[in-house]
């Protein structure tokens, strides 16, 4: 992987002489204020523009800042007209639109597709301030408002849906967004490098549509260029030799010492050689080769071939190894660049320590936020997974390297935060990122990373080049619980506790000062069907995990729960499975509130899944893994009623399922029954009239239902 240049080594823009801005402003009258005539790049975001470095338009902003450029925010505009999309003027150099911090359907509706009651990144939680599909919509009023202005798209709802991808709300695949958007360029993932170098290259007055060899950027294109390879991956069938039909999934041979980076989760051994012979012609050069994957128009009319392109998109996301991908959209084609070059640790810091207010903007004035009040005493310290569970969009977003930030620069924003953020009262409410325990943790050999196939650091197994040492994040733990006027330090971000199984010594330090009486942790199902298609651990790294932190909680003289979460209704999930996984729940004394039901995200190998009934964690073919899929409204309520099993509104539904899986000897009112014989009055949408009274429980029954812990907070909403 060629380094590339650092973020903050490029020439101020002539603008860096009006300074640094209070906040980002929003109005023109805040713009003649500031002293400015006009804005460099307006950001337009389906969010409330909260200046905290948790929000993807104040770090874009900011950055675009530091760099010399003047930027401007519209924060949710009315999309019904160009007025608010004219409220600045027209940018000298390009709109950036974005959805804001979450994919738009997913903010604006729940698994069973209902519209949800409130938008936690809207002043006081308001519903509807966005429209469906927002980036599109916010990038066709802007092209509206201002003929001629370039518009770049960006975001995770951008990043999800850069090529034809499956629509869980529509049921249908769509084109890239960059059609329906009529975008100039789209940038993918963290986009810090790519938004840097395009505004430079913009104000030195290189037109947009020259621009098409950013990193992390995609853009329409007729054909390939003049020196490009192309490897055409619409075959289906397992490949011939290798000189008559290139393989898509031929990998470089075995890594450094010995290790072969393409065995393990995602990349099967058959994958790794064509035809078994060592004679094999020169691969052309991957800086200069394409993968052409299915056309739009193929992988709408074929399931099979959206599982395969979606298998193929998911090989070439190392930034050490990825080819640039092409996509037919009609006479067009959707070119993607390779992923972005990941942030050093030195650039990760600076980005964080730009000068954020750390609150909403003042225009809101009291009104609530919740995103924000939810994050505002939090400190990011890392991005990326390399868990590449199937149904999150950090992969497809964030990427699977692990950046991390230095130990000096969290702590300098703890103490910002004690010193500057409003409300605060001592307590550090999270220490994370999308995995907490991942904080340095990344490959033992960068050369070995950079060849790198797997789908997954630590599926099935954890990689044995992967340093798992958890000894850095433990003295991290401790320095921030050191800082003056600090009292506590909470861990909220969520736990790849496969991972901290290894280290004891940090499950002890975590149980003993950074839980709050509760944590939650994923283990999302307890059959191996499921939990394969999730690439997610065994339920036997939970009972390790649980054994160690409730036996460091009674060392600690604390009373402290697990509270784990499942997912219903993922690919692979059998009805038997459900009923297992409800069976485990009683007898482990769980009474789940909040439950997860899948939610197919644009792009997640899981959504591949659930639109094709193929696996594209293995070859796809006609004949390839078929994956059991749940996707009538009736067996969605069944799974998600297995996870309640002890909601008397769904014990009707269970009783009906359990004597049609011919296990009817689980409806009972003993201990060993599922659900009850009688159906309390009032509950389960039974006429009053028809319920029988209501029977006791047994006192063993009632002592149970007495003994079970809380199930602690609601899950936060994300987009995987």
């Amino acid at each position: 992987m060629n380094p590339a240049p650092d973020l903050f080594s490029y020439r101020k823009h002539w603008a860096h002489k009006f300074g640094t801005a209070s906040e980002l402003p929003v109005s023109r009258a805040e713009m003649d204020l500031l002293g400015w005539d006009s804005c460099d790049v307006v950001i337009v975001t389906g969010d409330a523009y909260v200046d905290h470095p948790s929000f993807g338009m104040a770090i874009i902003g900011r950055l675009l800042e530091s760099q010399g450029f003047r930027v401007g925010i519209v924060a949710q505009p009315d999309w019904t007209s160009t007025a608010d999309f004219q409220r600045l003027g027209p940018p000298n150099l390009f709109f950036g639109v974005t959805a804001g911090n979450m994919d738009s359907m997913v903010n604006r509706y729940t698994a069973d597709r209902r519209p949800r009651s409130d938008d936690a990144y809207t002043p006081d939680a308001a519903p509807g301030r966005r429209p469906d599909r927002s980036v599109t919509v916010y990038a066709q009023r802007a092209r509206e408002a201002f003929k001629g202005v370039p518009i770049v798209i960006g975001g995770i709802e951008a990043s999800l849906r850069r090529i034809a991808h499956f629509d869980y709300w529509s049921e249908t695949v769509r084109r890239s967004v960059l059609m329906d958007a009529k975008a100039d360029l789209l940038l993918f993932g963290n986009a810090e490098r790519a938004i840097v170098e395009l505004a430079h290259r913009l104000a030195r007055g290189e037109p947009i549509e020259r621009i098409r060899d950013l990193r992390g950027t995609a853009f329409m294109s007729r054909g390939v260029p003049e020196g490009w390879n192309e490897i055409d991956s619409s075959q289906l069938a397992a490949p011939g030799r290798a000189h008559v039909h290139p393989n898509p999934y031929q990998v470089a041979p075995a890594c450094p010492g010995g290790a072969s980076p393409d065995r393990g989760a995602g990349v099967s051994p058959a994958e790794t050689d064509v035809d078994g012979q060592d004679a094999r012609p020169p691969r052309p050069a991957r800086a200069t080769t394409a993968v052409r994957l299915p056309s739009f128009e193929q992988v709408r009319a074929d399931p099979v071939l959206y599982a395969h392109a979606s298998r193929v998109f998911h090989l070439e996301t190392n930034p050490g190894n990825a080819r640039a991908l092409v996509q037919a959209h009609g006479e067009r084609d959707v070119w993607l660049n390779p992923p972005p070059i990941p942030l050093t640790g030195a650039e990760l810091d600076r980005v964080y320590e730009l000068p954020y207010s750390r609150r909403p903007h003042s225009s809101y004035g009291t009104a609530r936020l919740p995103a924000w009040e939810m994050i505002r005493h939090s400190v990011n310290i890392l991005r990326g997974c390399f868990g590449g569970c199937t149904f999150c969009s950090i992969t497809e977003h964030e990427g699977r390297m692990i950046q991390s930030r230095s130990e000096d620069s969290i702590l300098r924003e703890i103490a910002d935060i004690r010193d500057r953020a409003p409300g605060f009262t001592g307590t550090i409410s999270d220490l994370g990122g999308p995995t907490a325990n991942m904080w340095r943790l990344a490959c033992r050999d960068r050369r070995i990373e950079s060849a790198c196939r797997r789908l997954s650091c630590v599926y099935p197994d954890i990689c044995r080049n992967l340093n798992t040492d958890h000894e850095p994040l433990i003295q991290l733990y401790r320095k921030a619980r050191a800082v003056p006027g600090i009292k506590r330090v909470l861990i909220a971000s969520g736990l790849r506790y496969d991972l901290a199984v290894r280290s004891p010594a940090y499950i002890r330090e975590l149980v003993m000062h950074h839980v709050g009486g509760y944590l939650k942790i994923a283990p999302e199902h307890t059959e191996a069907g499921p939990l394969s298609k999730m690439m997610k651990p065994g339920i036997g790294a939970y009972d390790r995990f649980k054994e160690l932190f409730d036996r460091a909680s009674r060392e600690a003289g604390k009373e402290q729960y697990l509270i784990p979460y499942f997912i219903s209704a993922h690919p692979g999930t059998t009805d038997e499975d459900m009923l297992n996984l409800a069976l485990w729940l009683k007898r482990n004394g769980f009474r789940l509130d909040q439950v997860q039901a899948f939610l197919p995200t644009p792009l997640a190998l899981a959504s591949a899944m659930y639109h094709s009934e193929r696996n594209p964690l293995k070859r796809v073919t006609r004949n390839s893994e078929r994956v059991p899929v749940v996707r009538g409204q009736r067996q969605r309520r069944l799974h998600k009623a297995f996870l309640r099993y002890h909601d008397p509104e769904n014990w009707p539904l269970l009783r009906q399922a359990l004597k049609d899986m011919g296990r009817a000897d689980l409806i009972g009112n003993g201990k060993r029954h599922l659900v009850p014989s009688f159906q309390p009055v009032g509950t389960g949408g039974v006429p009053e009239s028809r319920q029988r009274s209501r029977i006791t429980p047994p006192s063993a029954e009632r002592a149970r239902t007495a003994s079970a812990k809380p199930s602690g907070p609601r899950r936060p909403r994300s987009s995987g």
